[in-house]
C-alpha cells in the first residue's frame, strides 16, 4: 500500500520526466535528480552553464526554479511551461542563489475563516 506521500512523489516524477522530455526535444541541457532533501527536481542549464533546479509543487499546479513570481508557471500547461523555463534559461537564471518556493498553507485557510 502507497502512502499519500509516495503517490505525491510519483506524480511529481512523472511531470518532471514529462517536461524534460519536451525540454530534450527543444535541446535543452537537463537531468532528472532527486534532491538532498528526497525531491525530484529537474536541473536546467542556461546559456551561461549555470543550472536550476526546477520542482513541482503539486498543491497549485506549478513548476517553478525560484522565490519571485515570474520563477513559476502552471504545470497544468506542459507545452507553455516548457517554452517558458526555455525562455527564462535563455534570458539566464538570477544571479545569486536559487530561492525556495514554500507556502504556508495554514496563511491561506487563516484568510477564509471568519
Amino acid at each position: 500500500m502507497t502512502t499519500a506521500r509516495e503517490r505525491q512523489r510519483a506524480y511529481q516524477q512523472d511531470l518532471l520526466t514529462a517536461l524534460d522530455g519536451e525540454l530534450r526535444a527543444r535541446e535543452i541541457t537537463t537531468v532528472l535528480i532527486v534532491d538532498g532533501s528526497g525531491n525530484p527536481c529537474l536541473e536546467v542549464l542556461d546559456l551561461h552553464f549555470r543550472t536550476r533546479r526546477v520542482y513541482v509543487q503539486t498543491a497549485f499546479h506549478w513548476f517553478y526554479w525560484g522565490e519571485q513570481h515570474d520563477e513559476r508557471i502552471s504545470s497544468l500547461h506542459l507545452l507553455k511551461a516548457a517554452e517558458r523555463i526555455i525562455e527564462a534559461a535563455g534570458e539566464g537564471w538570477r544571479e545569486g542563489e536559487q530561492g525556495t518556493l514554500s507556502v504556508d498553507l495554514s496563511k491561506v485557510a487563516d484568510a477564509y475563516r471568519c
